[in-house]
C-alpha cells in the first residue's frame, strides 16, 4: 500500500543558482536526493517520497535546473553534465551533508551516474532507474543500431527553436503522449499530466529541458572503459522500455565496482508510476543495507 505524506517546499542555493525542491522526512535522517527525468519535475516522485520519509530518510526531490520553479540559466553549456553534477553536490553542501544517497530516473539517472563517478566520496549508494551510463548512451546513439533508432528524438532536439515550437503548438500534447501512451495503461492519469503541463508552461522551461539533450550531443566522452563507479550501484530496468536498449544495461554495470541489476518484466520506461510499490520496496532494501 502506498503511503502519502505532506511535502514541504524550499529554495536552495547551489552552484551559483537556486533550485526549488520538495522535502520530507526527519531533518537529521540520512539524506536521499531524488532526481527526476525528462519531461518530469519533482512530482514524479510523489509515490516514493512518503515511504522513504516514513522509513527515516530525509528526502530531497529538487526541480532540476531549467525545470518548473528552479532557475533556468541560458545557454546550452549551462546544461552540461559537469554543471548538473555540481548542482547535486551543492545541494548536499547547502544542507550541511558530506554523504548522501542518490536515486535518479531517466535524465536524473544520467546525472546520477556522472555524480557517482566524479564524487565517489560523497555518494553512499546510487540507484539508476531507466538509464545507463551517459557515455554508453551517447556511444549507443551512434554505434548501436537499436539504440540509434530509439534515440531519433534526441537528434531532432538538436534543431534550434523548432522542437520547442512544435511541442507548444498543441498545448504540449506530444509530451503528454510520450508519457501516457508508453506507460502501463492507467498509471499516469489526466490530473498528473495537468501538473506536468503547468510545469512545462513555465517561461524558459521547455528550452532548458531540451538543452539537456543538446548539451550531451555536443559532449565527447573519453574512453568510457577507463571509468569506474565506486559507490554501490543498483540499476532498475523496465523490460518494456521503448526509449532505451537493454543491451546497454549490462555494459553500464560492468563499469561498477559493486553493481547489480533488477529487471521489472512488466514495467515500461516509467517505472515510478508503473510499479510504485515494487520500486519502493527495492529502494528501501538497497538504501538501508
Amino acid at each position: 500500500m502506498l503511503t502519502r505524506i505532506q511535502s514541504r517546499f524550499s529554495y536552495l542555493k547551489t552552484n551559483g543558482i537556486t533550485l526549488h525542491a520538495a522535502e520530507a522526512g526527519p531533518e537529521h535522517g540520512p539524506l536521499v536526493i531524488l532526481l527526476h527525468g525528462f519531461p518530469e519535475f519533482w512530482y514524479c516522485w510523489h509515490r516514493q517520497i512518503g515511504p522513504l520519509a516514513n522509513a527515516g530518510f530525509r528526502v530531497l526531490a529538487p526541480d532540476m535546473r531549467g525545470y518548473n520553479l528552479s532557475d533556468k540559466p541560458e545557454g546550452i553549456a549551462s546544461y552540461d553534465l559537469d554543471e548538473l553534477a555540481k548542482d547535486v553536490v551543492g545541494l548536499a553542501d547547502t544542507l550541511g551533508r558530506q554523504k548522501f544517497f542518490l536515486v535518479g530516473h531517466d535524465w536524473g539517472a544520467i546525472v546520477g551516474w556522472w555524480t557517482a563517478q566524479n564524487y565517489p566520496d560523497r555518494v553512499q549508494r546510487f540507484v539508476s532507474l531507466s538509464a545507463g551510463h551517459p557515455a554508453l548512451w551517447r556511444e549507443g546513439m551512434e554505434k548501436n543500431r537499436a539504440q540509434r533508432k530509439k534515440s531519433r528524438y534526441v537528434r531532432m532536439m538538436q534543431l534550434p527553436w523548432l522542437p520547442e515550437f512544435g511541442v507548444r503548438l498543441q498545448n504540449f500534447k506530444a509530451l503528454a503522449q510520450a508519457i501516457q501512451s508508453t506507460a502501463k495503461k492507467g498509471t499516469v492519469g489526466s490530473e498528473e499530466i495537468e501538473r506536468y503541463r503547468e510545469a512545462w508552461s513555465k517561461k524558459g522551461a521547455l528550452t532548458a529541458s531540451v538543452n539537456y539533450y543538446r548539451a550531451i550531443y555536443r559532449r565527447r566522452f573519453p574512453d568510457y572503459e577507463t571509468y569506474r563507479i565506486k559507490p554501490p550501484t543498483l540499476l532498475v530496468w523496465g523490460m518494456k522500455d521503448i526509449y532505451g536498449e537493454a543491451d546497454l544495461v549490462a555494459d553500464s554495470i560492468n563499469l561498477c565496482e559493486r553493481g547489480q541489476v533488477i529487471r521489472l518484466d512488466n514495467a515500461t520506461h516509467w517505472t515510478l508510476a508503473d510499479e510504485p510499490e515494487k520500486v519502493n520496496a527495492i529502494l528501501l532494501e538497497f538504501l538501508k543495507n
